[in-house]
């Protein structure tokens, strides 16, 4: 019952009143992002949601679109903003989502939403985060976030999957709070950020 009913319920509720209260700060973000990357201020992307349905997920873009001499892309560590740095530092780039949530793509708490090039290298045990919406947070992100290994990001997501229940997606929210308080788990170290999985990490 929970997860149909009660925990679409507490989404809708807590999406709108958490966009009414940083409507400020996402307001002020979007123009600062509108007048750094010339009238582009979000990133969005097709991702994975529950049983692996396509959706558009939608943040705040902190990176610019620079390409090395083949055209391809330049790292993430490369490509991002100090502006944007700071923006992902405080956890504002993952604002917009709460529109997701308020559509039903995505749930405040569960298996954060990954890339599908990644659904090949899963293991089965691993493409079971895909049995619930993919969340604003989960269990992974108030336990080390990208300081910790996939393998074990995918073990707290799977985790989750088999236990989710209203009182444990309270704890989950509640400590979110804090360790965007803190600032922490942002980056694998100092200089280098999380590194994209590859069936093994």
């Amino acid at each position: 019952m929970y997860r149909r009913l009660i925990k679409r319920l507490v989404d809708v509720i807590a999406s709108l009143v958490l966009l009414i209260l940083t409507s400020p700060i996402m307001l002020l973000t979007l123009v600062v992002l509108v007048v750094q990357n010339r009238g582009t201020p979000f990133f969005i992307q097709i991702r994975p949601g529950q049983n692996q349905e396509p959706f558009e997920i939608i943040k705040f873009k902190t990176m610019t679109d620079r390409c090395d001499a083949t055209g391809q892309l330049l790292p993430d560590n490369e490509r991002e903003t100090a502006t944007g740095r700071l923006i992902r530092k405080l956890s504002l780039d993952e604002l917009p989502q709460l529109v997701n949530v308020l559509k039903g793509n995505m749930s405040l708490v569960g298996p954060r939403p990954l890339l599908f090039k990644y659904i090949p290298l899963y293991s089965s045990q691993q493409n079971r985060r895909h049995e619930v919406k993919p969340g604003l947070t989960g269990l992974a992100q108030i336990n080390g976030r990208n300081s910790i290994s996939w393998s074990k990001k995918f073990e707290y997501d799977v985790y989750y999957v088999d236990n989710v229940s209203f009182w444990l997606d309270v704890k989950i929210l509640l400590r979110t709070f804090w360790k965007v308080f803190k600032m922490e788990g942002i980056n694998e170290s100092v200089s280098r950020p999380m590194q994209p999985f590859n069936g093994s990490n």
